[in-house]
């Protein structure tokens, strides 16, 4: 590979997944502390990363490529549920403690999809409708978590930094393993490096009953992101990145719209 080859190869890999998704993150955590967790925890789950990840996932390994990585993304977003509600259930302890757990049932479930070679889009649809009433079920009936309001919070510059680059080092590292296979890509796109930096940030700042109020929005706001990776699954194959990733927007951002036009309601 030429110079210039390999440069283009970085920018599009890491350097511009890496930037974008950093500055999306930032934008959305600050939201979700200024407006409260009914607003913040749905526009939080809206498909702000994936959009990046399958762009650059498509520009790198090609439309059918992106296409068979959706496949394993709304089974994942089921699991990233599960590390929410494990996180939440269990963040009256330690804050590293939550995050331990939460993060090996993470690993476990994830690993096991790549074991499986997922490749059902339909049977991932329905893994993520059971990971998503059983939480949601427990939340709302079984817990009775409430929302909470607007908190005040004394930014720094660290802080947002910190929260971008997690985010922006997953992006970029789930366009980076487009290269070793698309289940390995389709799941670290949706890595929860959105869920993980937001609930320990929140517990360490806000306290339990703001983590569960948060978790409990975005649980309800996930099927946004989860729709996105199914339209992509079918549209990039029919009409490549530029139109399918466009009417993949525009069907999924009109369902996160619609369930936060009726937050008031279910939350």
């Amino acid at each position: 590979m030429s110079d210039s080859g390999l440069m283009d190869s970085v920018l599009i890999q890491i350097v511009l997944p890496f930037i974008l998704s950093a500055c999306i993150v930032i934008s959305v955590t600050l939201i979700a502390e200024k407006f409260g967790t009914k607003v913040g925890g749905i526009l939080g789950t809206l498909p702000h990363l994936i959009i990046i990840a399958f762009v650059f996932i498509a520009m790198n390994k090609g439309e059918d490529f992106a296409a068979r990585a959706a496949v394993v993304v709304p089974a994942e977003m089921g699991i990233n549920i599960l590390f929410l509600f494990v996180f939440a259930h269990y963040s009256h302890q330690p804050v590293f403690h939550a995050l331990g757990l939460s993060l090996i049932i993470w690993l476990i479930l994830s690993s096991l999809l790549v074991l499986s070679d997922f490749s059902n889009i339909f049977l991932s649809i329905l893994l993520y409708v059971l990971c998503w009433g059983y939480a949601y079920i427990m939340f709302e009936n079984v817990k009775k978590i409430g929302s909470v309001g607007k908190v005040k919070v004394r930014y720094t510059w660290g802080k947002l930094a910190g929260r971008g680059t997690l985010a922006g080092m997953v992006i970029a590292f789930s366009v980076f393993m487009s290269n070793i296979g698309s289940v390995f890509s389709g799941i670290f796109s949706v890595f929860p490096a959105m869920f993980l930096s937001t609930m320990v940030i929140s517990r360490r700042e806000h306290g339990p009953d703001f983590v569960r109020g948060l978790a409990k929005a975005m649980i309800f706001g996930t099927p946004s992101v989860m729709s996105y990776a199914v339209w992509v699954h079918f549209f990039y194959p029919i009409y490549g990145i530029i139109i399918g990733t466009l009417v993949s927007v525009v069907l999924s951002v009109s369902i996160g719209l619609g369930i936060l036009s009726i937050r008031h309601k279910l939350l």
